[in-house]
């Protein structure tokens, strides 16, 4: 990498200096919608394949047959990526979130939003992936970036519409306009922990519409389980203090609706090849996975009824399988439908 052109001198005409951490499929995809809208564009990866195959106008081991624009800056070195960033996009899995930013932590320039782009519960404490950012730097306000959208269709162009919440309702409004481009509408929030609930659970329900589908047992189990799953995550959610609205937006239904129908979801194929009974090695990261089980936990010690999240929990372990997960929840105790 040419480190003139990583150098304090190469701001954008209009706009910030972004930094991506993060050279996955949704890392790469968020760098083109940031390139789109204006701003210059550093990208970290830690494989130095990826950087070069970036700096060729490709990523083919994550966004395979997509041609990038010219203008990413890649490097697999983090200090350059951080250095002068008015921004600042964590796209690394929620798992590895904490490594990362304690890698970034003494390069990171104090005061410059953060905004979390990755959707989970760290599996090991149970933290919202913006109590890591808070923990670790304190000195950065903290935005997180969701919502229903493939990095296929982000990278392609398409039109899609996401949501940028901080706790500071004019700095989301301010991400939101900045991070907006043609076919990229971005919506602001100040509901930080609802937006991020809605995120990290919806992968789990997603796990279970594709179960559900693998194992044959029809559209209607389907719609009944994502309907369902729906109620657990405003249970689940109001227990953190989100709002129902927010978990009725972008980052709670229509995540939910996004990633519980189409196999461009990784979370949804995993489920559907864990239905089929076909080998789940090799498969792309599937997030729900390690949420499932610490969801599944909260939910116990907060005494919430979630028996969609405990299911899937219990059949990724090995517990129970997937007819018997449906045949449990089908003969719980009758109740009104509307009881919470």
């Amino acid at each position: 990498m040419n480190e003139v052109a990583m150098s304090g001198k190469d701001t954008a005409p209009s706009g910030w200096r972004v930094a991506v951490l993060g050279g996955g499929a949704w890392g790469t995809a968020l760098a083109l919608a940031m390139l789109r809208a204006g701003h210059f564009v550093r990208l970290y990866a830690r494989d130095p394949e990826t950087v070069a195959a970036i700096d060729r106008g490709e990523n083919p081991r994550y966004l395979p047959g997509i041609t990038l624009q010219p203008g990413i800056v890649a490097t697999s070195n983090i200090q350059a990526t951080l250095d002068g960033a008015d921004c600042v996009l964590a796209v690394t899995p929620a798992q590895s979130l904490r490594a990362t930013l304690a890698a970034a932590k003494d390069h990171m320039p104090a005061g410059i939003p953060l905004v979390l782009c990755a959707k989970g519960i760290e599996s090991e404490t149970g933290a919202l992936l913006s109590a890591i950012v808070e923990e670790i730097l304190p000195l950065n306000p903290v935005a997180v970036l969701s919502g229903p959208s493939f990095a296929t269709d982000v990278a392609r162009g398409l039109p899609t519409a996401v949501v940028v919440a901080a706790r500071d309702e004019a700095l989301a409004a301010d991400l939101a306009a900045r991070f907006s481009a043609e076919n990229l509408r971005c919506y602001s929030n100040d509901d930080l922990i609802g937006v991020e609930i809605g995120g990290a659970l919806k992968n789990v329900f997603a796990i279970a519409a594709g179960a559900v589908t693998g194992a044959g047992l029809g559209a209607s189990a389907q719609a009944a389980m994502v309907t369902r799953g729906f109620v657990e995550l405003r249970r689940i959610g109001a227990a953190f203090g989100a709002r129902p609205e927010t978990l009725m937006g972008l980052s709670g239904l229509g995540d939910l609706l996004l990633t519980c129908s189409s196999t461009q979801s990784r979370n949804f194929a995993y489920g559907l090849a864990l239905g089929q009974g076909k080998p789940l090695a090799g498969l792309p990261l599937a997030e729900g996975v390690p949420t499932a089980a610490i969801a599944a936990r909260i939910a116990t010690e907060r005494n919430i009824d979630a028996p969609i999240i405990a299911a899937v929990a219990a059949i990724l372990d090995g517990t129970i399988t997937v007819r018997q997960a449906v045949t449990a929840l089908m003969t719980r105790p009758l109740k009104t439908e509307t009881n919470d």
